[in-house]
């Protein structure tokens, strides 16, 4: 079963962001906490989205795919952009992470959203091959670019003074 993620869940989905964090060998990067996630969720106006896979004999959440609203310029309209899509390994294979997708695809359609993007690691082969199996197509002639850390505070001195961007925004 899918259904939204609720604040009794955070837990759990921390739990299984360090998960993913551990098997895209990444786990010293994984610093969100419990609060953060809490209130990036479940804030007035969330920007950030969850929905939770539970087993289907025992209830429990097996799965995860945090998501958010991207908008394309070309076509004029939103789209979903997935952050995290995990399946514990004890529970893959038995169609949850396919329904996580469908889920966030139905969310596409149903609001006129025109794309569903994510990114995955080159060298990931068991999930690549699982998104194209659903269709889905790499974008290669796209880079992904990043700026963080110093690089991203040096260039943010530059910012030349003016109106501010809404917070939340």
């Amino acid at each position: 079963m899918i259904r939204a993620a609720t604040p009794a869940d955070v837990p759990v989905i921390h739990s299984m962001i360090r998960e993913l964090a551990e098997y895209e060998r990444s786990l010293d990067q994984a610093r969100a906490t419990e609060e953060q996630l809490h209130e990036a969720l479940f804030r007035a106006h969330p920007a950030v989205f969850a929905l939770i896979a539970e087993d289907d004999d025992s209830g429990e959440p097996v799965g995860f795919a945090l998501w958010f609203l991207n908008f394309s310029t070309w076509t004029g309209t939103h789209g979903v952009y997935l952050e995290d899509l995990y399946v514990r390994p004890t529970a893959r294979g038995a169609g949850h992470g396919r329904a996580l997708l469908a889920e966030l695809a139905r969310v596409c359609v149903e609001r006129g959203y025109d794309r569903f993007q994510w990114w995955v690691l080159n060298w990931n082969e068991p999930a690549i091959g699982f998104y194209r199996s659903l269709g889905a197509e790499p974008m290669d002639e796209w880079t992904v670019f990043r700026l963080s850390g110093e690089p991203l505070r040096d260039l943010a001195a530059e910012r030349t003074p003016g109106e501010a961007v809404p917070e939340g925004a």
